[in-house]
This record gives structure tokens, sequence and C-alpha cells, in this order.
């Protein structure tokens, strides 16, 4: 029996599929105790000695999106808006790094050219 091989472009879009899932939905159900270092500072008391962040009043801060009504709504769209803009960066990383690398290897010859050379 034959196995059919699943595409990259499948398999990454299951996986986009999957975060977003888990950020706009399952999130919702995340512990909401505090995190390691707010619990820390909590345990050895200088928690209050905490500062407002500079962006602490920005659209998406608490993990939540202010301008959307509802909870489990401004947590889920928050969630996916984080997703979306990681993913955008590292794609756009990835992107320029490769394009530089063709460019450096067009300009300097392949590896085979180099090989052969020698």
């Amino acid at each position: 029996m034959s196995r059919r091989r699943v595409g990259t472009g499948v398999l990454a879009a299951g996986m986009l599929l999957v975060a977003l899932v888990l950020a706009g939905f399952v999130s919702f159900y995340a512990d909401s105790d505090p995190d390691g270092l707010t619990k820390v500072s909590q345990d050895q008391g200088f928690a209050e000695t905490e500062k407002d962040h500079a962006t602490g009043d920005g659209p998406f801060a608490g993990y939540s999106a202010d301008f959307v009504g509802g909870d489990r709504l401004s947590g889920g769209l928050a969630g996916v808006v984080g997703v979306v803009v990681v993913l955008a960066l590292a794609g756009g990383l990835a992107f320029v790094v490769r394009r530089r690398g063709h460019a450096e290897t067009a300009a300097n010859g392949s590896a085979d050219e180099r090989v052969d050379a020698a």
C-alpha cells in the first residue's frame, strides 16, 4: 500500500490553524493565576514596586483587546492578532535571510563551482 505524502503548504496551513485555534479559543481557559515572575515578586514582597509599562495603555495590553466588548472575544482576538504578528515577523525575517543567502551565493558562485576551481 502506498502512502501519500503531505505537502509543505498543507502542513503549514494545518499548523497555522492549530495556532489560531489555540490562541483564539483555548486561551480563554488558561489559568488565571499570576505567571512565574509576578508570583515570585508577590512571594518575595517586591510586587508593589512594579511600574506601568510605556505601552500599558495600548490596544492589546493585558492580553486583551480593549476596543472589543466581552472577555472571551477580547482575549481571543488579542491571541489571534499576536499569532498573526509573530508569524508575519518570522516569515519576513526568513524571507530576507533566504534572499540574502541567494544573492551572496550568486555573487560568489555556487559551492560546487568553488570546489571544482580548487
